[in-house]
């Protein structure tokens, strides 16, 4: 398949760091690609360079004469007040009926798309980035970092459509599972090197481990050959029988070269504070009301948490998941019921967006130090740094420099500088790469206080909850299963749902064999129409467009006139169209 774009011989550094170093890859419009590195390897800044908005210090982009780009940002592209519709419309420049078309794909319905988009969860609003991206027909998607703040179902719609999609992707992300579920190449930014590997991460990494420990043996071996070669050429090279021989061993010495083992990057490593293990429960709500002054969320509430337990909460977006968590941490208050803490229990709070309010004016060092609890040294706190990489000059860098990934990680060790034997944690995997958050993973199963918990990373869910709350429609219960059984049922809701879009509308039991053919015959003619009046109003726009282009150009003005005549009967013709295929697609859903 044809290359749509590519990097070449890239150079790109900021300050002292290389984040790219005579650099190149390429991409094809039919290649699956996930991108992986450390965070602040320049992930992201690799994105922007692709996409135009940044430059390089030497080397060159390049894109295809047919490329056409879409890319899903990080942040809010989003207008004060605007609605979905308005946005999906100013954003696509396509009809409202078009963008409805597409933003239903992604479960956006007509309650959804009249709502100021700014009113949406995380997720609802990455649904509707998606939407966006799609009305614009691109043959290359670049998503940065698309599962963050997606509940577990949005997740496996957009790995349904990744793998359905019928063109380029370049996914950047730290969900491992997510990566392996939609990608078929693996490209790492690692030291300012981009490598292509033609597999999943999974297949990457196992290569990349197998590689390093070739190269290892490769190396011994020139050790031990070389040094025989030394003894050789020591012994002989002062005696005239051998002194040739040695000067040939010399030459075979000088062609001996070790290979250069690819290390692997510094990983973090850290625990959480010690705590005296406690028994009983930690957390008991009773008859609990939760939700905001204008409504409720949930309501009867019955749960009972565990010392020792980590619990994590389950939910789709929009359920109450958040909501719940604060009530807990009594950020909002109780609006019904009881609910009472544990004697004793010393509560830390990690809450989504956390890091996006730090004091950007202070240092590493001194975060850490206004963090910390009261008798904490300098060195403590250097050390607390360096496990999270902040050592030497990083930990005297200034907050508004870090990225992301590193500000959470920055929150996290301050989490471990304070004293606390129960941890709330909303979304703590969000921004931190892979390693980060495998160490996390393994410091919470050592930790002896209490977690309760949000993540929408598998992985993450799976390592660490060993109990389950489920958010769902107004209740939050004691889910009876464990992570895997909840990802097991959600995944069969998926497929169900697909399977029931993808085939005609669902028979009607009560009106026996003939009703339901010739229910399943209209319906069929129904779509049939549908698609036809999609069709025409597709041809007549593409036709507005061009005369419009020429409108502009026209120098004549009987041709100018002509023009405008004609523009004047298609926008009559598509407004009719237009109100056939309203009539016609709530026939459809009417069936």
């Amino acid at each position: 398949m044809p290359v749509v774009l590519s990097v070449q011989a890239a150079y790109k550094r900021y300050g002292h760091q290389h984040l790219l170093e005579d650099a190149s890859c390429s991409f094809t419009d039919d290649q699956k690609v996930g991108l992986i590195g450390r965070n602040g390897a320049g992930k992201s800044t690799l994105c922007r360079i692709l996409l135009g908005e940044e430059d390089l210090d030497a080397g060159e982009v390049v894109q295809g004469k047919k490329l056409r780009l879409g890319y899903l940002r990080q942040h809010d592209p989003f207008f004060e007040g605007e609605t979905v519709s308005d946005f999906l419309i100013r954003d696509s420049g396509q009809p409202d009926w078009r963008c409805g078309q597409v933003a239903w794909q992604f479960a956006l319905g007509d309650d959804m798309l009249h709502r100021p988009v700014r009113e949406l969860s995380g997720g609802w609003q990455t649904r509707v980035k998606l939407a966006a991206l799609l009305l614009h027909d691109p043959n290359l998607l670049i998503l940065d970092e698309p599962t963050n703040f997606l509940d577990l179902r949005t997740q496996m719609l957009l790995e349904h459509f990744l793998r359905d999609f019928r063109a380029g992707v370049l996914v950047v992300s730290h969900d491992r599972s997510f990566l392996k579920q939609t990608c078929n190449h693996t490209l790492e930014l690692s030291r300012g090197q981009l490598t292509m590997f033609p597999g999943d991460v999974d297949s990457y990494l196992d290569n990349l481990d197998e590689r390093r420990e070739h190269d290892r043996r490769l190396n011994a071996a020139t050790a031990s050959k070389r040094k025989q070669l030394e003894q050789f050429i020591a012994s002989n090279r002062a005696n005239a029988n051998t002194a040739s021989q040695a000067r040939s061993k010399a030459k075979q010495l000088e062609k001996l070269e070790f290979v250069e083992v690819r290390g692997e990057e510094a990983r973090v490593h850290f625990s959480f504070p010690k705590v005296i293990p406690r028994q009983g429960p930690a957390l008991r709500a009773e008859d609990l009301t939760i939700g905001y002054e204008d409504r409720d969320i949930a309501s009867d509430i019955q749960i009972e948490i565990e010392h020792q337990s980590r619990v994590g909460i389950v939910g789709d977006n929009g359920q109450g998941k958040t909501t719940f968590l604060r009530t807990l941490c009594e950020s909002l208050p109780v609006k019904g019921g009881q609910m009472k803490w544990g004697f004793g229990c010393q509560v830390g709070v990690y809450a989504q967006h956390v890091y996006t309010t730090l004091r950007e004016n202070l240092t590493v060092l001194e975060y850490l130090d206004y963090q910390a609890a009261p008798g904490t040294n300098t060195q403590q706190l250097k050390d607390v740094a360096g496990s999270f990489l902040f050592s030497g000059e990083r930990a005297e860098k200034s907050i508004k420099v870090l990225s992301g990934g590193e500000r959470a990680r920055l929150v996290l060790a301050g989490l471990l500088l304070e004293q606390h034997n129960v941890l709330v944690l909303d979304e703590p995997g969000n921004h931190l790469d892979v390693e980060t958050i495998e160490a996390l993973a393994a410091a919470l199963k050592r930790y002896e206080g209490t977690v309760i918990f949000t993540s929408h990373d598998r992985y993450f869910m799976h390592e660490v909850a060993t109990a389950v709350i489920e958010v769902r429609e107004g209740r939050v219960v004691s889910y009876p299963g464990g992570y895997d059984d909840y990802v097991y049922r959600t995944q069969k809701e998926i497929d169900v749902g697909l399977r029931s879009e993808s085939t005609t509308k669902a028979t009607d039991q009560s009106g026996g064999a003939s009703g339901s053919k010739s229910r399943g015959k209209s319906d069929r003619d129904l779509q049939k129409q549908l698609k036809s009046v999609e069709r025409k109003i597709a041809k007549l726009d593409d036709e507005r467009k061009t005369l419009t282009a020429e409108q502009v150009h026209a120098t004549e003005a009987s041709a100018a006139k002509k023009i405008h005549d004609r523009l004047a009967a298609l926008s009559v013709e598509i407004e009719a169209l237009e109100a056939e295929w309203l009539e016609l697609s709530e026939a459809v859903g009417a069936w």
